[in-house]
């Protein structure tokens, strides 16, 4: 049998799909070009109302032209899998903007968000519209903080203190407390996150593959001696395939856990999104038509934020984290008080301390919106085989995406992809990307997996 992708892909949105094909019974669907594997919305634990004959998949020959030459190093055909509606705000990937940086305390992240960053480029090409609005960077801390340091090493430029030499214009709306410093990259961006997924769904439909909502992942396993995967639904489908990527977000610990025993160790945190009004005189100046930076604020609280966009007048502005949550029944008080909606607070102060002149605290955020992270303990992505002797090389999965990995999505797809047909990643090892941070067995024996040796 030859090898073929299947997709299962949940709430963390940036999963891809390599291709395949249904069951003989069916005519041949189109080839879906490998040229980008594309990030897709979060699948989840999905209901089908009709049970359908069994499908099988089984990798294709493609073509020798650009496009065609990646499709015949990776042939397969997909069916991706999402357990709610398409578009659907239970998971990490929708709402109307993600920020992307590429300054990072972690060497290993910039060279994936410098290769999500083509990635990106090439897939707006591909669909004729742009989700993704370059901006400046700004990162602020306390100067002594290794976080902020290593940000500065990673290549951002630490700004001038303020009256001894030229600076951005956008600079004056930061008030850097004594002791703190600031650097700026001129890599930052805003991305609509829900037309971004609603983007790489089309274009993946567009080239083939096959999109199903509304359809429920109960269980992955092997049939019998062979390689054949056999991906049960809900309601009582099932999916052949030589390969599967599972990509479940929050839901990742419940599946692998229920298919394999093991305890991935990928916590769900309920985190507060909050937007905050502009001072009078200041609403076009913290505008990304303005040029005002994204900006992400070292120790603590750590607070990140994107420009005024999607709501005139206000600007989103929150705290990174939440408390632990159950996906499947979270509480989405947003109010005030303890528990999710005190995360509005350390903002409040923070604001007042950093932008007193710029933004209004007084009444609190005039919108706030429930969001979910999927995280590790080491906030460092899971992209890795699920192993062990049932699957081996088979089944591929990706999760602890959700709170800094949305910009990374298309990279993350093409990763994904590439070690799910070819068991290797090249595109990987091109672009600097040290995969060997992501195993799954950096949590043998040790809960806290890199943060131990960081």
């Amino acid at each position: 049998m030859l090898p073929i992708i299947y997709s299962t892909i949940n709430h963390s949105f940036h999963k891809t799909l390599p291709t395949y094909r249904k069951a003989s019974r069916s005519p041949p669907l189109p080839r879906l070009s490998a040229s980008y594997p594309p990030p897709i919305s979060p699948i989840s634990n999905h209901g089908c109302s009709s049970c359908r004959p069994l499908v099988r998949f089984r990798r294709d020959r493609g073509g020798r032209g650009p496009h065609g030459q990646l499709r015949g190093a990776r042939g397969a055909r997909v069916l991706l899998l999402e357990r709610f509606d398409l578009l659907h705000h239970r998971g990490s990937s929708h709402g109307e903007s993600r920020a992307i940086r590429d300054t990072y305390p972690q060497p290993h992240y910039p060279p994936m968000v410098r290769l999500a960053r083509r990635l990106w480029d090439d897939a707006q090409r591909d669909a004729g519209y742009a989700v993704l609005t370059p901006t400046p960077h700004l990162d602020l801390g306390p100067r002594d903080d290794p976080n902020f340091r290593a940000v500065v090493a990673s290549g951002a430029t630490e700004l001038a203190p303020t009256g001894t030499a030229p600076r951005p214009a956008w600079a004056e709306a930061f008030r850097v407390p004594e002791g703190w410093a600031a650097a700026s990259s001129e890599l930052g961006g805003v991305i609509k996150a829900t037309k971004a997924v609603a983007m790489f769904q089309a274009l993946a439909a567009k080239m083939g593959a096959v999109v199903r909502d509304r359809t429920e992942v109960i269980d992955v396993a092997k049939q019998g001696e062979g390689t054949k995967i056999v991906v049960k639904t809900s309601s009582g489908e099932k999916f052949h395939g030589a390969k599967c990527i599972i990509t479940v977000g929050a839901w990742t610990s419940k599946l692998v856990k229920s298919v394999t025993g093991f305890d991935l160790p990928v916590q769900p945190l309920h985190t507060l999104l909050c937007y905050w009004k502009l001072k009078p005189g200041h609403k076009r100046e913290l505008t990304t038509e303005a040029g005002f930076p994204t900006f992400s604020s070292y120790g603590d609280p750590c607070i990140y934020s994107t420009p005024s966009m999607e709501y005139p007048g206000l600007i989103k502005i929150a705290m990174h984290g939440g408390p632990p949550c159950d996906p499947d029944s979270r509480d989405w008080t947003i109010g005030t008080g303890e528990g999710v909606g005190g995360l509005a607070d350390p903002v409040a102060r923070w604001i007042d301390e950093v932008m007193p002149g710029h933004v209004d605290t007084a009444g609190g955020p005039v919108l706030r919106q429930a969001c979910m992270y999927s995280m590790t303990p080491d906030e460092d992505f899971v992209i890795d085989f699920l192993g062990g002797e049932e699957f081996g090389r088979d089944v591929v999965v990706g999760a602890g995406f959700s709170g800094h990995g949305f910009k990374m999505g298309p990279a993350i797809g093409r990763i994904l992809a590439e070690l799910a047909l070819d068991g290797e990643s090249t595109t990987a090892a091109e672009a600097g990307v040290e995969l060997t941070h992501f195993r799954i067995e950096r949590f043998d024996g040790d809960p806290m997996g890199n943060a131990t040796s960081s």
